[in-house]
């Protein structure tokens, strides 16, 4: 490439909160600052049980099981409305919502979300990278599109299985904090991120692998 779509590169790569190829290495976590009269706020607010606290116990090896052993790539979970958004493998474009309480129905998750291994899921997915890597589409791309999709492609990792697992043990947790407790999160095994919302509007963005780090910093 020329020195300008090297340098196109570098910008794509750094102007992005979470860019293409994920969170910059060197940090564990970002921080962005929400609305501030939530967060001025926070500690006056009269809280709240949803009907996700009401379930949760119930609902989080449901979470697991779908992260883990069917489909779903991509999963947000809304504790102030119970509200279940998730993304699969089987159509990977569109993004559907659940209610919680509906997901703690077996017959309703049998339903809704096919099984596939974890092992073939990945296989999967890396076989849709080789796919856009050799398709028109991809030589449509600028080059320095081309060598970020090239690089992101050969050096892809995802959430690692007990990376899952430690994440969504530790959610009920975050949400029980005494004062600035978990709203929302959304855990996305493509690009192996956690991005946490607050009570105080404030959001918390941090790696998988980053995660237990970022638990042991942060909460008492």
């Amino acid at each position: 490439m020329t020195e300008k779509e090297n340098k196109l590169e570098e910008l794509v790569l750094q102007e992005a909160i979470v860019s293409a190829t994920g969170i910059n290495a060197e940090m564990l976590q970002i921080g962005i600052k929400g609305d501030p009269s939530m967060r001025e706020t926070a500690l006056v607010r009269e809280r709240y049980d949803s009907p996700l606290d009401k379930i949760y116990q119930q609902l989080e090896p449901v979470l697991k099981d779908l992260l883990l052993n069917r489909g779903i790539y991509q999963l947000f979970i809304g504790f102030n409305n119970a509200e279940i958004r998730t993304r699969s493998l089987f159509d990977p474009l569109r993004e559907e919502i659940h209610a919680a309480e509906k997901l703690v129905n077996n017959d309703y998750v049998e339903r809704h979300f096919p099984p596939i291994p974890y092992e073939e899921k990945i296989a999967a997915m890396r076989e849709m990278y080789n796919q856009l890597y050799s398709s028109e589409l991809y030589r449509k791309l600028p080059k320095h599109w081309q060598s970020i999709v090239r690089k992101r492609h050969d050096s892809w990792q995802p959430m690692e299985q007990e990376e899952v697992l430690t994440i969504l043990s530790t959610l009920s947790s975050m949400r029980n904090m005494p004062e600035f407790y978990l709203r929302n999160a959304t855990i996305s095994v493509v690009q192996s991120v956690v991005r946490m919302q607050f009570n105080c509007d404030g959001t918390q963005i941090v790696r998988a692998k980053d995660f237990q780090q970022f638990i042991e910093d942060n909460m008492p």
